[in-house]
């Protein structure tokens, strides 16, 4: 059970508005590290006050930042790269897939081949019978206390919610889960 989960926090409805990324390494099944930036965003977005209560990220909080690009090349890339082959999750992954893509659009930058799945989707093939699968539900009903819409954070109860999946099932690697849930890896 190893795989990494990564979580976007974007300024507003703009995929390639990113400013914080969250990253967690998991080996068996185990938080084994940890990385997290604020990202300036691509424009520098006016940050409205709608995406400011939700993360509580501010304008002044990424002025200064680096931008995406850099974020990427010097602290994702590194850290996925250390343990090559080990797929991304992310909690409903169309949407941090979609920010990576947008965010490599508008740097021009080459479209990493990450192999990912979405522990959303999971979560809803293991557990039908919940109301909600959202991240803030599912952690509220595994009793995982943390800081909703904070990337890291996010990122954290995702892996804890696919280790969960995966002891439900008796899985014993992210190939197993899935095949068991009748889901597939995609690429960014």
């Amino acid at each position: 059970m190893n795989y990494i989960a990564i979580d976007f926090e974007t300024a507003n409805q703009n995929r390639n508005s990113a400013c914080s990324v969250g990253l967690v390494r998991f080996v068996d099944g185990k938080e084994a590290d940890s990385v997290y930036s604020l990202i300036k965003p691509a424009k520098m977005y006016f940050i409205p006050e709608w995406t400011r209560d939700i993360h509580h990220i501010s304008y002044d909080d990424v002025r200064d930042k680096p931008r995406f690009a850099e974020v990427w090349d010097t602290l994702v890339t590194p850290f996925i790269n250390q343990t090559p082959g080990v797929p991304l999750v992310a909690h409903n992954a169309p949407f941090d897939m979609g920010v990576i893509r947008a965010c490599c659009e508008w740097y021009e930058m080459e479209k990493p081949a990450l192999k990912y799945f979405d522990s959303l989707r999971v979560a809803k093939k293991i557990w039908p019978h919940f109301d909600c699968h959202r991240l803030t539900a599912l952690g509220e009903r595994f009793g995982i206390a943390y800081n909703a819409h904070d990337a890291l954070d996010d990122s954290r109860t995702c892996g804890k919610i696919i280790a969960l999946a995966a002891q439900e099932l008796g899985a014993r690697s992210v190939e197993e889960l899935l095949a068991m849930c009748g889901e597939e890896f995609g690429v960014v």
